[in-house]
């Protein structure tokens, strides 16, 4: 399959971005982890015929560089990306509900942040990115099966912790 950096690789910059991001938690550590995807698959061209999914590839290298800088940083966990406080919201007049509200946005991110890596990444793929099973079952490595058990525990984490910081 031909493929070209300029209309292939280059569109994924910013998906590639939010991947890196949900598992570094550092917004430069995620940029560079982009550039540096973007550099190994340019550096791998000649082998671009032989791939199926671009987009399946990048994201594979992407997440493999992000979890070694994250290996390299300690794991010292800073903040998730702005994905949920960027969602448009319903326009409230009553300044209360908006406070409270994002009491809430705050709260998922923090019980967001701190899922494991493989249980933020499939979140990632699936509910932001809106990967398919397969999808990221191919990206990260592992059975369609771990991914939705991935999920199906993230889901029920964020629920319970939610649910104990509201009563």
């Amino acid at each position: 399959m031909s493929f070209s950096f300029q209309h292939d690789i280059l569109p994924l910059k910013n998906e590639l971005y939010r991947l890196a991001l949900r598992i570094t938690l550092s917004r430069e550590e995620a940029e560079d982890v982009v550039q540096d995807t973007m550099v190994k698959v340019w550096n791998n061209r000649e082998r671009w015929q032989e791939i199926e999914s671009m987009e399946a590839y990048c994201l594979t290298i992407c997440r493999n560089l992000a979890l070694d800088a994250l290996r390299k940083k300690d794991n010292q966990h800073e903040t998730i990306d702005e994905t949920l406080l960027q969602s448009p919201t319903l326009a409230t007049t009553n300044l209360q509900e908006s406070i409270i509200r994002q009491d809430h946005i705050q709260l998922v991110r923090k019980l967001v942040d701190a899922l494991p890596e493989k249980q933020r990444s499939c979140m990632q793929l699936r509910d932001f990115e809106g990967k398919s099973y397969k999808e990221i079952a191919a990206i990260l490595d592992i059975s369609e099966e771990q991914v939705k058990v991935n999920i199906f525990r993230a889901r029920q984490t964020i629920k319970q912790r939610f649910s104990i910081h509201n009563s």
